[in-house]
């Protein structure tokens, strides 16, 4: 763990990675970038979140493949400690398995490890803004997979209101215990609406669930 004091009205960012040389490498042109100081780093996944809760950093630069923990583990936890914590994923990894779940479950950025210096340093800044920032690749990704037309069979059974209402929050990344507390339920009911929602849509998991609403204009990505 490695923790270091920032200059008054800097950009404080916590590096997430388990490679000495990827953390060296960044904290270097974080620290000499004006406006900006890293004030922590993590080398796996159980110590990021620990570190993240304490230091409480104004961006959280995250891999995704960490021992421990993996990096969708620490979104998952950090969020649900702090939902408004800002995290930009740096990672090697453009697999849909990975990217639709770190960005449905809260990072508001997602960039490859071959992004440049200064697009790196943009995206921090975004992201601090509370801005979406994402690789090329990634973005194109994304709209893709929302334009892409359904293959489900159309459901027999439409979703209730309360299931609609449901399905949006999910879709925004929220867990079933702030679902919960949002609607004035109990977690096990937000469970049933869940299952209900796979059920009657015919997917498989939550990030299907979500990328249907979005697909269908339930919510945006601005949500």
């Amino acid at each position: 763990m490695t923790t270091h004091p920032p200059p008054s009205h800097s950009i404080r960012v916590l590096i997430a990675d388990d490679h000495a040389v990827v953390r060296e490498g960044l904290r270097t042109l974080i620290n000499t970038e004006p406006g900006m100081a890293v004030i922590g780093e993590a080398s796996d996944g159980r110590e990021a979140i620990q570190q993240c809760l304490s230091l409480q950093p104004d961006v959280i630069l995250l891999d995704m493949v960490m021992p421990h923990k993996s990096g969708l583990e620490v979104i998952d936890e950090v969020r649900r400690e702090n939902p408004h914590a800002r995290i930009l994923v740096l990672t090697s990894f453009a697999s849909d398995d990975v990217v639709f779940p770190a960005i449905k479950s809260g990072a508001l950025g997602y960039l490859l490890k071959n992004s440049s210096p200064q697009r790196l340093l943009h995206a921090i800044r975004d992201v601090y803004r509370g801005e979406p920032s994402m690789s090329p690749a990634i973005a194109k990704k994304l709209m893709l997979e929302m334009q892409r037309p359904s293959e489900l069979p159309p459901t027999e059974d439409p979703l209730t209101t309360r299931e609609v209402e449901v399905l949006r929050l999910l879709a925004q990344g929220l867990t079933n215990q702030e679902i919960a507390a949002q609607l004035v339920i109990g977690e096990g009911t937000v469970r049933t609406h869940v299952s209900n929602i796979l059920s009657k849509l015919h997917l498989a998991n939550r990030t299907q669930a979500a990328l249907y609403a979005l697909r269908e204009g339930l919510v945006s990505l601005d949500s």
